[in-house]
């Protein structure tokens, strides 16, 4: 059976279809899986061992329906659900099945406040969305798979990185879900560990503010002449704080590719990130994740799948959530979803989280 699973965009939306085409692979007899995408997301497709084929959005509507006919389809799950994959689904005229985007329940709670979304997590509804064919939800969580050319030696980052650190993804595409500089600040100055700054080239001037500010506070204060215990999951509640580690940062945003990035978030021992692609890329490598929530909400079901996490949020807020998807300004000019988050990290026990 030859099966075309459609989902243009994003990072972290594509990551969150990973169980619904193992599921496929792996649950339907004789399963051919192919996906249609953007070339942007060739990363994170190509790579995947449970996709047969992978089909691009390159030029017009009518060049991809022509080379998607020639592949004659048996079914089509559509897991965008939106203008251009319904005409694509029309003129292909194969037997399809959809993601419920549960848009007007998303309406009402941004506009309305009024909560009526199911405490289900988006995966799900991707799987249901593949459910005609049989599928079910093997428990698994997501796929990410990195090819070896990618893979980022711990030995090429700098020597207070190498025995471990906290990978901070600081990006998201719109501003009203990252936090303002001086709260990233704040935050990676309480965890106390070496912190990898990732993010894309349009990060790269936000971390670096992030990373001098810690490099003059630490010209500013030396640490006491005081040994420190032997081990980079040395916690300020475990002893007198004198001994505990400062935070160093490493700004990486820009200078690794999506894949190189994942390699670093699969190599932390635990990532803070904001409603982002990287949180779903640290999910699916089962990690543990502080997840930052702005003026979007965990209620949207784009929570961490499948892991340990906890959300920081500001909770109780009458604007929020002002949008489902974000703004590059706070509609309000008040940015509290942002600025009134309380840090209370409770960090995990320690282990080699390598």
């Amino acid at each position: 059976m030859k099966i075309l699973v459609l989902r243009f965009s994003s990072i972290g939306d594509i990551v969150l279809t990973t169980p619904v085409v193992r599921a496929l692979k792996q649950q339907v007899a004789g399963a051919q899986v192919h996906f249609c995408t953007k070339p942007a997301y060739r990363g994170i497709i190509e790579p995947n061992p449970y996709v047969e084929k992978v089909h691009y959005l390159t030029g017009s509507l009518t060049e991809l329906v022509n080379e998607l006919k020639a592949e004659r389809f048996d079914y089509i799950i559509d897991l965008h659900n939106n203008l251009r994959t319904h005409l694509l689904k029309l003129r292909l005229g194969v037997p399809s099945s959809s993601l419920d985007k549960l848009n007007v329940r998303k309406w009402l709670l941004v506009n309305l406040k009024i909560n009526t979304l199911p405490h289900q997590h988006i995966v799900d509804r991707y799987l249901a969305a593949a459910s005609p064919l049989g599928v079910r939800n093997d428990g698994q969580g997501l796929d990410y798979f990195i090819p070896a050319r990618d893979e980022v030696s711990l030995d090429t980052l700098p020597a207070d990185f190498q025995r471990g650190y906290v990978a901070f993804a600081i990006g998201a595409q719109h501003a009203t879900k990252r936090l303002p500089v001086e709260r990233i600040i704040e935050l990676c100055g309480l965890l106390r560990r070496p912190v990898v700054l990732l993010g894309g080239p349009e990060d790269e001037t936000t971390g670096h503010v992030v990373e001098l500010a810690f490099a003059k506070q630490a010209a500013a204060s030396p640490p006491p002449a005081r040994k420190v215990p032997d081990s980079p999951y040395y916690f300020p509640s475990e002893a007198s704080t004198a001994y505990a580690p400062q935070t160093v940062i490493y700004n990486a945003c820009g200078q690794y590719s999506l894949n190189q990035s994942a390699s670093l978030v699969q190599q932390a021992q635990l990532v803070v990130s904001h409603d982002t692609g990287l949180m779903h890329i640290a999910a699916a490598f089962k990690k543990d994740i502080f997840s930052v929530w702005g003026n979007t909400v965990p209620e949207f079901g784009m929570y961490p799948y499948r892991t340990e996490f906890r959300i920081l949020e500001r909770p109780g807020l009458s604007c929020r959530p002002c949008s489902k998807i974000g703004y590059e300004k706070c509609p309000l000019g008040h940015f509290k979803c942002m600025r009134e988050i309380q840090f209370d990290l409770d960090l995990p026990p320690t282990r080699d989280g390598r």
